[in-house]
């Protein structure tokens, strides 16, 4: 059998281990020519992590993680802690301690475990085509390859949804842009082994703790789409989005480095359920680009990898009944997803005042029972958390 993998992100190089192991014969293939991760890190939760302990990266993994033994959630104008409560609970409820990851460690750590002189990199695929032997791809500098299945792990702006569709899809503007980076830790910012989130006005600044003594940071702004921005400004805009807040906010704003601070404008996709068409199959944000705000999008990847593999496991001579098999599996779980992070995005946002203001007010009397209560069921569900 053997598989070819568009795409050397999270997802396509999950999905590559998890199919060598089962011995598939797996080429990938990867446009940009070197390993430039979009955005800083990425909260791998505990489906996720059980996903790469189960491809064999346990220690790998947890050498990479940063500890997170609390939550809190700060007023953001005048600093006052709104909740503080333990991850305990939901360590033990779920088995498994979650991880705030760098997302260039990640994303070598995945690459060197699939091999990663064995990447194909500068392969920007053109066009892809089923057949009824074999799925053929081509790439912009005229050659092709063909394999038993094709797997289109190519990312949001997915040219492969669009064959296995039969047509383009519009994503959506989630209505905010999200700053973020890597600084050192620094208690006055939040505690180093708490993940720390200051709240107010339909904004969130929020800080986690990732290996080697740093702070993930994101700042929420809402705005409309499509607003101009000069890279290394990051320092001015949000010094101005968030001019009245706390002084932990403050002391953020002047820690970071504008020349490493990412801009991402955040969008997402209205679920869809058809992933397979053929022998070509779509993976990762190809078929389920999601907002940040539930910190599943790397993990739903993750999830498709290891369900890939499941499918092949079951399905090892029979191409079309496994990516059958994936399909059924993934679609339901992967799209509610999407809608929990849409409905999460919405409140945290101030999509609606009253609704965000009610939030607020349900912070400032939490224990955690509600927090965790959500974050467990964002968890539960996947191939290796039922």
């Amino acid at each position: 059998m053997k598989a070819v993998i568009i795409g050397a992100g999270m997802g396509g190089l999950s999905a590559a281990i998890a199919l060598k192991q089962i011995g598939v014969d797996v080429g990938v293939y990867e446009q940009v020519t070197e390993n430039k991760p979009v955005g800083a890190a990425i909260s791998v939760w505990s489906n996720g992590v059980k996903c790469l302990n189960h491809l064999g990266l346990e220690k790998e993994t947890a050498a990479l993680g940063g500890i997170v033994d609390s939550m809190s959630y700060i007023d953001g104008f005048t600093g006052d802690t709104m909740c503080r409560f333990s991850m305990q609970p939901l360590i033990d409820e779920v088995g498994q301690r979650p991880y705030p990851v760098a997302r260039a460690e990640l994303q070598l750590m995945l690459m060197n475990a699939y091999g990663i002189d064995d990447i194909n990199f500068g392969k920007k695929m053109v066009s892809v085509a089923d057949g009824p032997e074999a799925a053929t791809v081509e790439f912009a500098d005229g050659t092709t390859v063909s394999a038993d299945l094709v797997i289109g792990a190519d990312g949001a702006r997915s040219l492969a949804r669009e064959y296995v569709l039969g047509h383009p899809v519009d994503r959506r503007y989630a209505g905010y842009v999200n700053f973020n980076g890597l600084v050192d830790v620094d208690e006055a910012i939040g505690p180093a082994t708490e993940w720390t989130t200051y709240v107010g006005d339909g904004k969130r600044v929020s800080v986690m703790p990732i290996a080697g003594k740093r702070f993930y940071f994101f700042f929420d702004v809402t705005m409309p789409e499509g607003q101009p921005y000069e890279r290394g400004t990051a320092r001015e805009v949000l010094a101005e989005s968030f001019a009245d807040w706390a002084p932990g906010v403050q002391r953020l704003i002047a820690a970071l480095d504008p020349a490493t601070t990412n801009r991402v404008e955040i969008l997402d996709l209205d679920p869809f359920h058809t992933w397979v068409k053929g022998r070509v199959a779509v993976l990762g944000d190809a078929a389920h680009n999601t907002t940040p705000d539930i910190g599943q999008g790397g993990c739903s990847a993750m999830e498709d990898a290891v369900a890939l593999q499941f499918a092949f496991n079951e399905h090892p001579d029979d191409v079309h009944a496994a990516l059958a098999a994936y399909e059924s599996a993934r679609t339901e779980r992967a799209g509610e997803l999407v809608l929990r992070a849409r409905k999460r995005c919405d409140v945290t946002h101030a999509k609606d005042p009253e609704a965000t203001a009610a939030w607020y007010d349900e912070l400032r009397s939490e224990d955690g029972t509600r927090v965790i209560r959500g974050i467990v069921s964002n968890i539960v569900g996947g191939p290796l958390t039922s």
